[in-house]
């Protein structure tokens, strides 16, 4: 099944712009460092991630188990995930954005072999609380090629 492409209805300012580039380099920087408690602080109490196999983690505390089980995967390897291609837009409620990004996952072996993990589009959506962002859902899809014919 192919996936809809998604354009920005609305234009957000660069140093909002800028700020969501930030948390997503800091969020991701916890998880490429397999810092899994401080990876779960950046998602709300409440905070919800289903994967594009269609599991489901709900709270920081689920995050954390599943984290922890898949943490052998990484023996041996640096992983980095990398974003581009942000669409940043209001959210439903005034405290939300609704972010829309690629995502490319490479592994790098103690030889320095590098592997990539399959593309993926995701969806977030962030909340401000206390001043600070955080990921209140994310939704995970792999990418897929484009029915035309």
């Amino acid at each position: 099944m192919s996936q809809a492409v998604q354009t920005a209805s609305s234009q957000v300012t660069g140093d909002l712009y800028a700020e969501v580039r930030t948390f997503y380099a800091q969020q991701m920087r916890r998880v490429d460092s397999l810092d899994i408690e401080g990876f779960a602080d950046t998602f709300t109490d409440d905070g919800v991630v289903i994967h594009a196999n269609g599991a489901k983690a709900e709270g920081r505390a689920d995050m954390v188990e599943g984290m922890q089980r898949n943490l052998p995967r990484y023996r041996d390897i640096a992983p980095r995930h990398w974003f581009d291609h942000l669409l940043i837009e209001p959210g439903e409620k005034d405290d939300e954005l609704n972010v829309s990004y690629y995502t490319l996952v490479t592994l790098v072996d103690r030889e320095g072999n590098l592997t990539f993990e399959p593309t993926f589009t995701v969806e977030d959506v962030l909340v401000r609380r206390d001043g600070r962002l955080l990921t209140s859902k994310r939704v995970i899809h792999r990418d897929q090629p484009v029915d035309f014919f």
